[in-house]
């Protein structure tokens, strides 16, 4: 066995053992070590870079690491296997997807201005934002020698006496600490219970002098990132926000590679620790930290992901999702709670799932669909949410129809070799000089950040700037020459945003023609998926009246620029939108209002989902649409203009 050691900038090393001949980024992945790997270590994206310290490695040389960087001892952890005892660097942007779980200050209106604008459309929507959620109080007799009934007995008429329920459910947890609660206070206590129609079940027991905080969990689960709230559940008030990334990415960055690794031996469990147990728990504690409250006053959870990330959370076998017919265990379940996932919160919680739809489209777009309130307007409006898969929506008050395509993990900085998601260190916003190609740029993070990568956002902004200044031709090509612009030996041209001297990694800061290419890929699979719906409906780009645009890609989107590299149609910018994380507030909606998760649940039954990989003209729109901005460049005058 050979002794493997992981250095990182900040924090403590991790060191493991390995068999000879295994590769260094499976050693990583066993040991919990961040390394990014979007493409599942097939050495095409070139972002498990490591740093040789000591020791040997058998790596291959690759494209993404010159001649220069491999005599300084970079290496691709997916093409390096370990040949003796070793010691590596993980450089920062290697673990970018990992690093710096991000805990919101929310003294910031920002931060919660668009969650009291979500509570306002439910309620205009005419959905009561209430939940089954209480705080009793109950007072019975001490128990004496002539009165010798039971405590469970005794709580159970007090709370039937409080709620006008017969039926009253005491689980184990509540039963373990009631002798105590109630010889504290005298036979007085607070109880933390749901009361539906049919019966009332007790989550705790308080003393009467403790704060009683009815807490619930919200999470968008992205196959990238992962974003969540705590909040009261009877106020609505948010207690507490974070993002991290998706701890399951360094099985795949899209949902394919990581249902094949969940076929592997072990497969389920680890796909499921992953985002359990590396991710999600650890976010709950810091928030709960944040909050000043135990993760065990968490009495209810509202999760929203796509079908697959849903599948993985709970465990349950994915593989037919990606198989014909294409069908999912579920579409829609309320069998679910905390303690059966391992969730650090109350055992008894019950989670909420947004329901999927299909097998693509699923609680993400469900619960977007819901707050983008399209179904309640009689306008003809179009839902897109990018991600890791782009996913729209289209419709009115009188029909929705819904699909799914595959643009892969650009518009989170998958698939681009300076790609991040957006956190401190990304260039979220970006302009160029057409005169002099110098460029101007904000930075995620506090004055003086210095950038590390490009989120999703700055590379729109970047790319249309690249187009508009004539430095790059419709097929994403260089026909510039300048400081910034350069050729490796293979003739591919970059261009460099940021020097290494100027930025907060150990290279430049640069897109690639092969970066550019990705990028015009996705953003043609969403342009394609978007003309063969309304082709589906018989109708066209004219016909669309409003355009919301959710994905946690940056602090917003270039509308002109998306319109300018041909992501989006060409039709007047008033009509865009952009509304945020949108599965983060539909999965808020339905934990607050029982009346909001009823209609989810109605929104998703009554939408059409259409599978575009059998419609025939698919393909051909998304070849079409491989241009900047298209092949057809008629459908955008104001590009041309």
């Amino acid at each position: 066995m050979a002794k493997v050691t992981f250095r990182f900038e900040e924090g403590e090393p991790v060191v493991t053992y390995a068999t000879e001949g295994e590769r260094l980024l499976e050693v990583a992945q066993k040991s919990n070590v961040p390394i990014d790997a979007p493409c599942s270590g097939n050495a095409s994206c070139g972002k498990c870079r490591v740093r040789l310290v000591s020791g040997e490695l058998d790596s291959k040389i690759t494209r993404h690491i010159s001649e220069e960087e491999y005599q300084n001892g970079w290496r691709l952890a997916c093409v390096s296997t370990v040949k003796g005892d070793v010691e590596v660097e993980v450089p920062d942007i290697a673990s970018a997807y990992r690093s710096r779980m991000k805990v919101a200050d929310l003294s910031s209106p920002s931060e919660i201005a668009i969650f009291e604008d979500t509570k306002k459309k439910i309620t205009d929507a005419g959905l009561e934002l209430k939940n089954s959620m209480q705080v009793i109080t109950i007072s019975m007799e001490e128990p004496t020698l002539d009165d010798t009934m039971p405590d469970n007995e005794r709580v159970t008429w007090a709370v039937q006496a409080a709620t006008g329920l017969e039926r009253v459910r005491i689980p184990y947890s509540v039963l373990k600490k009631m002798p105590d609660v109630l010889r504290e206070s005298h036979f007085q206590a607070q109880c933390v219970v749901r009361v539906t129609a049919n019966d009332v079940f007790l989550y705790d027991m308080l003393p009467m002098e403790a704060k009683a905080v009815v807490g619930g969990l919200v999470v968008d689960i992205g196959t990238t990132t992962v974003s969540a709230l705590i909040v009261d559940m009877l106020s609505g008030e948010i207690l507490a926000k974070a993002s991290s990334g998706n701890g399951q990415i360094r099985y795949g960055a899209d949902v394919i590679n990581r249902i094949i690794e969940s076929q592997k031996p072990g497969g389920h469990e680890r796909l499921q620790n992953a985002i359990i147990k590396e991710t999600l728990n650890p976010m709950i504690s810091n928030m709960c930290r944040a909050a000043k409250i135990s993760s065990q006053q968490i009495y209810r959870a509202a999760i929203a992901g796509n079908t697959t990330m849903e599948h993985l959370m709970m465990g349950i076998n994915a593989d037919p999702l990606r198989m014909e017919p294409y069908i999912p265990a579920f579409f829609k379940t309320n069998s679910l709670f905390a303690s059966d996932v391992n969730l650090a919160i109350h055992p008894d919680a019950h989670i909420i799932l947004a329901p999927n739809i299909g097998s693509y489209v699923g609680g993400d777009i469900t619960a977007g669909a819901l707050v983008s309130m399209i179904w309640n307007r009689p306008e003809m409006s179009l839902f897109i949410d990018l991600g890791t898969n782009g996913e729209l929506a289209f419709g009115n008050s009188d029909f929705m129809v819904s699909c799914a395509c595959s643009a892969g993990p650009a518009f989170e900085g998958g698939d681009i070799s300076c790609g991040m998601r957006a956190t401190d260190g990304a260039i979220e916003k970006c302009t160029i000089d057409p005169e002099t190609m110098e460029p101007s740029y904000h930075v995620i993070g506090d004055e003086g950040t210095k950038p590390i990568g490009l989120c999703g956002s700055g590379i729109i902004d970047v790319i249309a700037a690249l187009f508009r200044a004539k430095m790059v031709n419709p097929k994403g090509k260089f026909i510039r020459e300048g400081r910034r612009i350069r050729h490796d030996k293979y003739g591919m041209g970059s261009y460099v945003i940021a020097f290494e001297e100027e930025a907060g990694s150990v290279r430049d800061v640069e897109i690639t023609e092969v970066d550019i290419d990705n990028f015009i890929r996705a953003k043609g699979a969403i342009f394609s998926a978007i003309r063969t719906m309304l082709n589906y409906l018989d109708m066209d780009v004219s016909m669309i009246e409003e355009v919301y645009v959710a994905g946690g890609i940056g602090s917003g989107i270039n509308m002109k620029n998306a319109v300018t590299i041909g992501m989006f149609p060409d039709i007047p910018l008033e009509k865009f939108h952009y509304i945020g994380n949108s599965s983060l507030t539909g999965a808020y909606s339905m934990l607050l209002s029982t009346a909001a998760e009823k209609k989810t649940y109605e929104v998703a039954r009554n939408m059409t989902y259409l599978e575009l990989s059998t419609v025939p003209t698919y393909m051909d729109e998304f070849v079409a649409a491989c241009f900047l901005p298209h092949t057809d460049t008629t459908m955008f005058p104001s590009v041309e203009a």
